[in-house]
């Protein structure tokens, strides 16, 4: 059975998500982030990225993580790649070619637009964002992305998802990345295909069911 090590409140989630849209049996490891606990190395404190135990699953201590019989990875980004190729069906590339270019969307959601997308969530989570400092981080972050989502608006103007015309791992994965800056509205009304498109990815049934679950996590 597929383990995913990892609470639904971090890229955890994106896994969760995976795993629903594939309708796989999977287990789930509530492993909290250490920063978000006082005392994370205390004898009563609840699995996190610094207890012992789960450095001996991932060494470098970040969520998520997957056990999937023999193998273990970690990179959620990738982890996705993985289970779309493995246990197939349309999220995953039905050609070599689709395979590449889910391939380049995530590398590129990585690259381009996820750097701008937690500066602006990490400003909310730290409760700055009416602060100037806070303010003017997202500002920076906002302008930032201004060029990567013209370029995505422009492939979206004529089709519905990123490839083979259809709901895949690249949708998912990118959405997931820009779910992070989705607190700027005004940034996604100015591009509204891209708009759209997050809202079909988001109105799915196991995104759903995910954001459900999550929901039921402590802040």
């Amino acid at each position: 059975m597929l383990t995913i090590y990892g609470v639904y409140r971090s890229r955890a989630s994106r896994n969760y998500w995976m795993a629903r849209e594939l309708g796989i049996e999977f287990k789930s490891v509530p492993v909290i982030q250490g920063s978000r606990l006082v005392n994370p190395l205390a004898a009563d404190a609840p699995i996190n990225t610094l207890s012992p135990e789960f450095l001996a699953v991932n060494p470098m201590g970040m969520i998520p993580c997957i056990k999937d019989g023999d193998l273990m990875m970690h990179e959620s980004l990738a982890i996705n790649l993985y289970l779309a190729r493995k246990y197939g069906g349309p999220l995953a590339g039905a050609t070599i070619d689709e395979e590449g270019l889910m391939t380049m969307w995530t590398m590129w959601a990585a690259n381009e637009v996820e750097p701008h997308s937690v500066a602006i969530v990490r400003i909310y989570d730290n409760a700055q964002e009416n602060s100037e400092p806070g303010k003017a981080g997202i500002a920076v972050a906002c302008r930032s992305l201004k060029r990567p989502l013209a370029v995505l608006e422009k492939h979206l103007s004529n089709q519905q998802y990123l490839v083979g015309g259809r709901f895949t791992v690249a949708d998912l994965n990118l959405a997931e990345v820009l779910r992070y800056a989705q607190t700027e509205r005004e940034l996604f009304d100015a591009h509204p295909a891209v708009k759209a498109w997050i809202e079909r990815c988001q109105s799915r049934a196991a995104y759903k069911a995910m954001q459900a679950t999550r929901g039921q996590e402590p802040v």
